[in-house]
């Protein structure tokens, strides 16, 4: 993954318009973003079933597959501009991964579902953040109106994620406490 902008003390907004400044600079960050994070929901899906933790599987798994219907809508526009899949370090973002990705340390086996929605929730706004960013870098007209598309979608996606966490009466922080000695005989 390449740092992101700020790693290098360069102004954030200056930094990301400066790497993606075409259309195609903007579908391939897109592409890579919604591919990334439809992967690692798919990973965490797979370890909460692993673990029997069916409910936040479920979570996981919901959100894989609506980053990955993203993803394939995403890679169809590549494929009808010719854009292709890019080497990381040529990726900007503003962390060290793409925005939607979850950090796999902040991930538990003990999870609920509502973590996992607050997980989600907070990938959603990151993503956001990242057309947002775009945005204020006064990209030209063809860059802001992908962007703008991208960040309507981002925003749909922050209230979807909202809408489904109001289902949980509270979202308790804390991991329970782990009942297996993880310490190896």
């Amino acid at each position: 993954m390449s740092p992101g902008p700020s790693s290098k003390g360069d102004d954030p907004i200056k930094a990301l318009a400066a790497g993606v400044a075409s259309p195609d600079d903007v579908l391939a960050h897109a592409h890579a973003m919604e591919s990334e994070a439809a992967d690692r929901y798919h990973e965490l899906a797979d370890q909460m079933e692993i673990h029997n933790n069916p409910q936040t599987a479920e979570v996981f798994d919901k959100m894989a597959r609506i980053e990955q219907i993203h993803a394939d809508k995403l890679a169809a526009m590549c494929a009808e501009r010719g854009v292709t899949r890019r080497p990381p370090w040529e990726y900007r973002w503003l962390d060290p991964e793409a925005p939607e990705v979850t950090p796999v340390e902040e991930a538990h086996y003990l999870m609920t579902a509502p973590q996992a929605l607050k997980l989600a929730l907070h990938n959603e706004k990151r993503a956001l953040a990242f057309y947002e960013t775009l945005l204020a870098g006064s990209p030209p007209d063809d860059v802001r109106a992908l962007a703008e598309e991208f960040a309507a979608e981002e925003r749909e996606h922050v209230s979807l994620v909202e809408k489904w966490m109001a289902d949980y009466p509270d979202i308790d922080p804390h991991i329970p406490e782990d009942p297996d000695d993880a310490v190896a005989h």
